[in-house]
């Protein structure tokens, strides 16, 4: 790293911003950002061509009405039809650089299934998966763990993260 990227870095510094935020508002440890030093990650058994993939999102629903369905545990919806749109104005995003009016951006379904139709992925999960944010890390284990159980009951292979 040159010394002009340590002095004005390009990036954010989510860790730095995150111990500073906990310091200010008086937390007596700082924060502890969550280690897995046993995750399950695993090369694939097989092509992507021949892989079926989930998606996972922190996004939320719509009811009927329009009105937010903010989740308080994790969810599973069908991937058709796709949605038209999502609710994020309560998740943290830089909201004067960009927007979430693109849902491919942060809930690429479409573009997956024209991966599927080029024959580079295998096909697209019946369902998609959500997961609220504002969340400790017990109430994700117990989500993530509910989650992965849906993923084995669509038979997926490969699962993209895609929180906002």
């Amino acid at each position: 790293m040159s010394a002009d990227q340590i002095a004005h870095p390009r990036h954010v510094r989510y860790i730095d911003k995150s111990r500073n935020y906990y310091a200010a508002v008086g937390y007596d440890e700082p924060y502890r950002w969550a280690a897995n030093e046993d995750a399950p990650f695993a090369r694939l058994t097989k092509p992507l061509a021949e892989s079926r993939i989930g998606v996972v999102t922190t996004s939320a629903l719509f009811d009927d009405a329009g009105e937010p369905v903010l989740p308080k545990r994790s969810f599973a919806e069908p991937t058709t039809p796709l949605p038209t749109k999502m609710f994020t104005d309560d998740l943290s995003w830089d909201h004067d650089a960009t927007h979430t009016d693109d849902l491919g951006s942060y809930l690429p379904l479409a573009a997956l299934e024209a991966e599927v139709r080029a024959g580079r992925l295998g096909s697209v999960s019946p369902r998609f998966y959500g997961i609220p944010t504002a969340y400790s890390q017990r109430k994700t284990l117990k989500d993530a763990a509910r989650i992965a159980q849906w993923c084995a009951e669509d038979e997926v292979d490969v699962v993209m993260l895609v929180p906002l």
